[in-house]
């Protein structure tokens, strides 16, 4: 018998969220006020969920390990959020949201996730005006929309180039309203490090004091985790060295199933490499490829500038390749193309490993239409050019500031060089329709969870899935449990559970201090990461993932052998915190490896290049792998739990974008 249970609701598609809300369990407001939640993170999702359960009126704490909630990576991101609000009357709609979603996850997400999170969406839009977001809008006051990859409409909300900011500070305003109030005790410099289970049952959590070193212990009625994706496991990232996965790889060593782990994302709209000083990557949002156009030279090898590259001699490969979405095809296809191109030796700057997004076509193109506005139609070039900059400014503008800081270049001058960055995981924590792991009373919600992305996340995407997670779904289907634990009185904390965890979190702190090695924790970092891109990074086979299988396992002895962390535990102390979490990386790395290896396929960011078209596109193979991969933890190896998808409203066909 299967140890998964989806738990999706019965009925058509369209009702199943509904009747969910219209029949699940609740839990009266008096009884609320006795029942605490835990909720480990505060980013979009985590901020989010403490504010909406608090109002609710349960007891809720909330930890991140930044020093502020407004410190979360979600701060970070850029472009925008979508929501099916159809208001350009271009023919969007909840359902065409979620086609769009489970086809730009190449088939391998859950229908029923993915319909309620298109559902939700409109209502994300209107909940954060309500709190004064500044999304733009139009000149007559309505909200504007732009478009991100894998979508022929436009439905991404936006704020200039700083959308996730926004974002989070209406979120972290909703969550410092409850902290003011009382129902939400906040704990900053705080990291999860265990999950204590008693009787099958997710009960509290074990947390490190960043600032004194001091281990906690903490009761919960449940816990809900909000930790982000794992992509730093590649080093090179356009994650904040922060993000990590330790809060879900401990669950994942408690009982919590790992989903598609091997699923990762490369947003082909990156700043390339510069060289090996460099700590991460940054990210150019992908709203970029609305008006810039992607293109290398026609020949081999060319050196010019790109100014002096005539329009006749550039390849714009992907308007060449995908005309129906052309610059705005998924990111996973943006991205091999990209690196297709420069492999084949079309690559340009010094690296030769990036490719141009170019600005200009479209300023020109914007600096028409301000010129016949302004009475002027027969504007010269140069005029046209100054009133089209002034427009992508008022889009870009600190975008375009960011690239020049970093780069030195001036990107209204000169195309920007992009090259595809590790951005996104679609694996993480196994979830129910509930948003409850394998674990009793354990959640996961926004990046931390797998459900609703498949193998590749659309752009604007994970700003949506992290508030409706955090606003609208978790308060719902948290309560179907909890009603059932009204009677459970607070579990003291000197249960043998709690002690077992903290000395079994204080023995690996001591382990990872006592080996007194001689080399870094950068240094094994950065040789995890290097064996994760180089073998499963864009490109993947099966030579490269049993070699990189083999060499994490060595890399992780000679870690646990000559690793040196300085300084003591009972302090501020960054190494430490750093140990750990390479530590788990490597455990991790070796599942993703592992569960790359036994997809015989290509899907969406996993690209096996033994399964592959003429053409040089990702071949699906859902005779045999139509299924989530969930994996359990053994303690020396890993069991494989598969969940069958089921495509009841959608017809599974080609992913076609041409």
């Amino acid at each position: 018998m299967s140890k998964l249970d989806s738990k999706i609701p019965e009925g058509s598609i369209e009702q199943k969220w509904t009747k969910y809300k219209s029949t699940v369990s609740l839990v009266n407001p008096s009884n609320k006020r006795n029942l605490e939640i835990l909720v480990v993170g505060s980013g979009l999702a985590g901020a989010s969920a403490a504010a909406s359960l608090a109002e609710l009126g349960y007891k809720v704490k909330c930890y991140c390990f930044q020093d502020s909630p407004r410190r979360a990576h979600s701060i970070a991101a850029q472009g925008g959020i979508n929501a099916a609000k159809n208001y350009q009357n271009d023919g969007d709609s909840v359902y065409r949201l979620f086609y769009d979603t489970v086809k730009g996850g190449d088939y391998r997400s859950r229908e029923g996730n993915v319909y309620r999170l298109a559902e939700i969406s409109p209502n994300i839009i209107d909940q954060c005006v309500a709190q004064g977001v500044p999304f733009a809008r139009e000149y007559g006051g309505m909200l504007s929309n732009r478009s991100f990859g894998g979508t022929q409409v436009q439905r991404t909300f936006y704020a200039a180039g700083q959308t996730g900011q926004q974002l989070l500070l209406g979120a972290y305003s909703a969550l410092e309203r409850q902290i003011g109030m009382g129902n939400v005790t906040m704990y900053s410099r705080h990291e999860m490090l265990d999950v204590v289970v008693i009787d099958e049952k997710a009960r509290g959590i074990i947390v490190r004091n960043l600032i004194t070193g001091a281990i906690e212990r903490h009761f919960g009625h449940a816990v809900v985790l909000c930790t982000g994706g794992y992509g730093n496991v590649f080093y090179l990232s356009t994650n904040a060295m922060g993000c990590n996965v330790t809060a879900a790889w401990k669950a994942h060593k408690r009982g919590a199933f790992m989903a598609n782990p091997c699923f990762t994302q490369n947003q082909p709209t990156c700043i390339p490499v510069s060289g090996d000083h460099q700590s991460k990557l940054t990210l150019m949002s992908e709203s970029l490829r609305n008006d810039g156009r992607i293109w290398v030279p026609k020949v081999q090898g060319d050196t010019r500038k790109p100014t002096d590259i005539p329009e006749e001699e550039r390849d714009y490969y992907l308007e060449r390749r995908y005309p129906a979405f052309g610059n705005l095809v998924p990111r996973d296809v943006a991205s091999r193309a990209a690196k297709e191109r420069c492999d084949a030796g079309y690559g340009v700057g010094t690296s030769k490993m990036a490719v141009y997004l170019d600005f200009k076509y479209n300023m020109m193109r914007y600096g028409r239409v301000e010129a016949i506005k302004n009475n002027n139609p027969n504007a010269d070039d140069e005029t046209i050019l100054s009133l089209g900059k002034e427009v992508v400014k008022e889009k870009y503008g600190n975008l375009f500031d960011m690239y020049k800081q970093i780069t030195g270049e001036n990107p209204y001058e000169t195309p920007m060089r992009i090259y595809p960055a590790v951005h996104y995981t679609m694996g993480g924590l196994w979830v129910d329709y509930n948003l409850m792991t394998t674990v009793n009373g354990l959640y996961s919600l926004g990046e931390s969870n797998f459900s609703d992305h498949g193998a590749n996340r659309l752009g604007a995407s994970a700003l949506m899935q992290g508030l409706a997670d955090g606003y609208f779904v978790i308060p719902y289907t948290i309560g179907s449990y909890l009603s059932n634990e009204i009677m459970t009185k607070p579990i003291s904390t000197d249960h043998e559970a709690f002690v077992e965890a903290e000395n079994k979190v204080k023995a690996n702190i001591n382990a990872l201090l006592n080996i007194k090695g001689t080399r870094s924790v950068d240094y094994f970092h950065k040789r995890l990461g290097k064996i994760m891109w180089d073998k499963c990074g864009m490109a993947r086979n099966a030579e490269g993932l049993n070699s990189a299988i083999k060499d994490i396992r060595a890399l992780k002895d000679e870690f646990w052998k000559d690793v040196r962390v300085p300084g003591f535990n009972e302090e501020f102390n960054p190494e430490l915190e750093k140990a750990s979490r390479v530590a788990d990386f490597m455990e991790l790395g070796e599942l993703m490896c592992i569960d790359a290896l036994n997809r015989d396929e290509s899907c969406g960011g996993h690209f096996r290049e033994e399964f592959q078209t003429e053409d040089g596109e990702a071949l699906r193979d859902d005779e045999n792998f139509a299924y989530v991969a969930a994996w359990e933890n053994k303690g020396n190896g890993w069991d494989l739990h598969k969940e069958e998808l089921k495509f009841e409203n959608i017809k599974i066909a080609n992913r076609s974008y041409k």
